[in-house]
């Protein structure tokens, strides 16, 4: 990686602030046939360091898997080697994941600090539409402050419905994982959908006058902002570790449900680490208290976050089922043939532990843990194309699908809540 230096002025003051480029890096994308296969990504990632898209981590291959890494420019053409002396089939998904980085943004420089729905925004300027929102429609949203991050920027929930409702709620979060920019877009749209469907959605208008929406637009808020002046690609939150040289925990390995058993790691330089404790993370913690606070009237609790185009139900630690296992399958069938109605976008459903990969301390199984039987992930497009890059372009229709998803399940959650 090389360091590009970007100026940044204000008030005749000049800061100068590094920010990563991956110029000529890229991302593969391997067919894994064999054990053989799985033995040679493991040692290349030992040897070159890989960063995983999918799978989050080499732990987590096994034969008959598709797996997209990222790879450093410098180490690009002993891959390849390595991979057509080992017959094994692969195709590059970014020749050069600079420029894809730079592509995500239909028009670069397009938003400066000027919230749009179809546009990627960052944090500021979400803050101020979250004060916004609630400013402009407080006949149906407020604003609550749930606690601050590591870094010290406040976690705002925006809780949407009819003014002194005492229903039942659905809990959402987005950005969870800083680079999946996606998921933060979703939750804005989402809000929006609500807000303007009030006065001429029915469906809409019914579930705000019997049930109450928590979102939280951005979980990892100091994970996000690094994605925008730092590294694109960063994953976890932003609190030091034990270990002096590595950075960050990853959120949703991070809460009290099995912690820092399978699918997580207690290396803090791995991005799948669980933190130094259940629950150790500011960020974990003012979700967790949140929820516990609001446990009477929480009934779901959705996750948004991506890629994959996947929506998911627990387990994700154990491949035993859930104790309404059926049922959480057939809202997911029909909550997948909701969203599919409108694009006929492909999505697979099921169990979190075999239908993408099993993960310990994850917030959706903590969340059922505590009582809330209806929790849900959802992995957002795409399959693989673009990944964490999804274009500007597919923010619509991206949002839209899934809105309807969201309202299959808010209708099936309202007619089944005592």
């Amino acid at each position: 990686m090389t360091w590009l230096w970007i100026w940044f002025c204000a008030s005749a003051i000049c800061l100068v602030s590094p920010r990563l480029t991956f110029h000529g890096h890229k991302v593969i994308q391997v067919q894994l046939e064999t054990e053989e296969h799985v033995e040679l990504i493991k040692s290349m990632d030992r040897t070159f360091h890989l960063d995983f898209w999918h799978p989050d981590s080499s732990s987590r291959m096994a034969p008959n898997m598709t797996v997209n890494f990222h790879i450093h420019s410098n180490h690009t053409d002993t891959a390849f080697q390595l991979l057509r002396q080992n017959t094994m089939q692969f195709e590059v998904l970014f020749h050069d994941l600079q420029a894809g980085i730079e592509a995500q943004l239909d028009s670069p420089g397009h938003q400066k600090y000027k919230h749009k729905y179809t546009k990627y925004n960052d944090w500021k300027t979400i803050a101020d539409w979250i004060s916004k929102m609630a400013t402009d429609h407080s006949n149906l949203v407020s604003r609550i402050e749930i606690g601050k991050t590591y870094e010290g920027n406040e976690m705002y929930v925006l809780r949407v419905g009819h003014p002194n409702l005492e229903g039942p709620a659905i809990f959402m979060d987005c950005g969870i994982h800083a680079r999946e920019w996606i998921s933060p877009a979703f939750c804005q749209w989402f809000v929006r959908e609500l807000v303007s469907g009030y006065s001429k959605d029915e469906e809409i208008k019914q579930l705000l006058t019997k049930m109450n929406f928590y979102i939280l637009p951005v979980l990892n808020i100091d994970g996000y902002i690094y994605t925008w002046k730092k590294d694109r690609m960063w994953r976890k939150n932003r609190s030091p570790s034990s270990d002096k040289m590595c950075y960050g925990t990853d959120l949703n390995r991070n809460f009290n449900i099995s912690w820092c058993d399978i699918g997580s790691s207690d290396e803090p330089c791995t991005e799948i680490y669980c933190g130094e404790s259940p629950g150790s993370e500011e960020e974990t913690k003012n979700v967790a208290n949140f929820i516990l606070n609001n446990l009477q009237s929480i009934k779901a609790y959705i996750s948004i976050h991506s890629y994959s185009q996947m929506l998911l139900y627990p387990y994700s630690y154990t491949f035993d089922p859930a104790p309404n296992a059926e049922e959480l399958d057939q809202i997911s069938k029909g909550a997948v043939s909701a969203l599919s109605s409108l694009y006929k976008t492909k999505y697979v459903y099921g169990p979190s532990a075999s239908t993408i990969y099993p993960t310990s301390g994850s917030s959706d199984d903590w969340a059922y843990a505590q009582g809330i039987r209806y929790s849900f992930t959802f992995e957002l497009r795409d399959r693989g194309k673009c990944g964490f890059l999804l274009p500007e372009s597919q923010i619509r229709g991206t949002c839209k699908e899934t809105t309807l998803a969201v309202k299959y399940i808010a209708n099936y959650v309202l007619s089944h809540s005592s």
